[in-house]
C-alpha cells in the first residue's frame, strides 16, 4: 500500500525538500501542502492522509492546536501526526504528544530517519524515536508544575490494567520496541502487541506515544532527572 502523506510547514523551501525526499519513495506519495496549522486541518479532512508531518512552530494555527484539532476529530482516527522541530527540547513536543501526535523528529534528521518515521507512523505500532521521546518526556515532567506532576485521574485509570498489562506499560514507557518486551519478558512480540492494544483501548491513548504520557503522569513510571 502507498503511504499517503501530508506536509505541514510555513517554510516552502522545507515542503519542497520534503515532497522531493517523500515523492523518490515507491511506496510513498506527498497529497498534500500546508503553509500553516489551520490549512493542515483542512487538507487532512479533505485527503485522509496517513501521516501528517507538522511542523510546531507556524503563523496562526500553529502545529499544536492543529495536532489536538486531527486527533480528537473521530473522522481522522487514521491519521498520524509527526510532529517536525528544529529543537529536540522543546516543551510544545510534550504538549504535542498530550495532545495525539504519535511523536517527533527533528528537522536536522537524516533523510533515512525522516522515511523510516513516516513508515513506522503509518504502521501505528510503534513510538517515533522512542528512548529520545521518553526521556524528553520524562525531562519535562521532571520539572513539574509544584507538585509531583501526578495525574490522580490518570492513576485511577490504571486500576482497569491487568498486572501483565501494566508491565509491558512499564516497558514501553522505557522505548522498547515489541521485540524488546517480548524478549525481557519471555513471551511473543504478538503477545506484546495484544497487551499494548488492550492498554490502548483501557487508557483511551491513541497510540503509543500517548502511553507514555500516561505511564509518567498516572505515576507508574517515575522521571529520572539525572
Amino acid at each position: 500500500m502507498t503511504i499517503r502523506v501530508l506536509l505541514a510547514d510555513d517554510q516552502a523551501l522545507l515542503r519542497s525538500a520534503f515532497r522531493v525526499l517523500v515523492d523518490s519513495e515507491p511506496d510513498m506519495e506527498v497529497v498534500g501542502e500546508a503553509s500553516d496549522g489551520a490549512e493542515a486541518v483542512r487538507l487532512a479532512k479533505e485527503h485522509g492522509p496517513d501521516v501528517v508531518l507538522m511542523d510546531i512552530r507556524m503563523p496562526g494555527t500553529d502545529g499544536l492546536a492543529a495536532t489536538r484539532l486531527i486527533s480528537e476529530d473521530p473522522s481522522l482516527t487514521q491519521v498520524h501526526v509527526v510532529i517536525l522541530t528544529t529543537f529536540e527540547v522543546d516543551d510544545y513536543v510534550v504538549q504535542a504528544l498530550r495532545a495525539g501526535a504519535s511523536g517527533f523528529l527533528g528537522k536536522g534528521s537524516e533523510p533515512e530517519e525522516l522515511l523510516n518515521a513516516i513508515r513506522v507512523a503509518a504502521g501505528g505500532e510503534a513510538l517515533l524515536s522512542p528512548a529520545a521521546t521518553k526521556g524528553l518526556i520524562a525531562r519535562f515532567l521532571a520539572q513539574g508544575d509544584g507538585d509531583d506532576g501526578r495525574d490522580p485521574a490518570r492513576s485511577e485509570r490504571l486500576g482497569a490494567l491487568t498486572g501483565r498489562e501494566r508491565e509491558v506499560l512499564v516497558q514501553v514507557a522505557g522505548g522498547h520496541s515489541n521485540d524488546e518486551i517480548a524478549e525481557r519478558l519471555a513471551v511473543s512480540p504478538l503477545t506484546v502487541k495484544t497487551h499494548v492494544n488492550r492498554a490502548m483501548a483501557k487508557l483511551g491513548a491513541r497510540d503509543r506515544a500517548q502511553l507514555v504520557v500516561i505511564a509518567y503522569e498516572s505515576g507508574l513510571v517515575r522521571p529520572r532527572t539525572d
